[in-house]
């Protein structure tokens, strides 16, 4: 893989963040979700409070040869206790939200999560659901 040196450590410890689905509804889009995590080398998912459930065969049909992400997937019953051993989480919104919190793009939070992850901390990811995304109280967390 192409990329500077820390970038090659990275994938060399096999260090990646892991990623958070929060209370997706469908199963479809959790499989879609493993099929870009294989493409992009994330192999760690976690679900919190599946609305159809966990497992889901839906999700594996949408998957696309990522059955093994899916096969990995941890389900949890809230936000608190999927973070609980990670020591950085960042939170993916679309909303502007009246938080004391710092906002990057996308870009910004990949090099904060590179040196991080150099560091050897274990970062995570929260995808909200489909209808609405994540709540408040989901982004706080982060």
């Amino acid at each position: 893989m192409a990329g500077t040196d820390s970038t090659k450590r990275i994938v060399d410890a096999g260090h990646s963040p892991v990623v958070i689905l929060v209370r997706p509804q469908m199963g479809e889009n959790i499989g879609a979700a493993a099929r870009a995590m294989k493409n992009f080398g994330l192999k760690q998912l976690r679900i919190v409070d599946p609305r159809d459930g966990w497992p889901n065969s839906k999700a594996q049909e949408m998957s696309s040869r990522a059955d093994d992400i899916l096969d990995g997937a941890i389900l949890y019953k809230d936000t608190s206790s999927a973070i609980s051993d990670l020591h950085c989480v960042f939170a993916t919104t679309a909303r502007v939200r009246e938080m004391e919190k710092p906002s990057m793009s996308p870009r910004e939070a990949v090099v904060h999560m590179r040196q991080r992850l150099a560091q050897g901390q274990r970062l995570g990811i929260l995808f909200g659901g489909e209808k609405a995304g994540l709540n408040n109280d989901d982004t706080a967390m982060a």
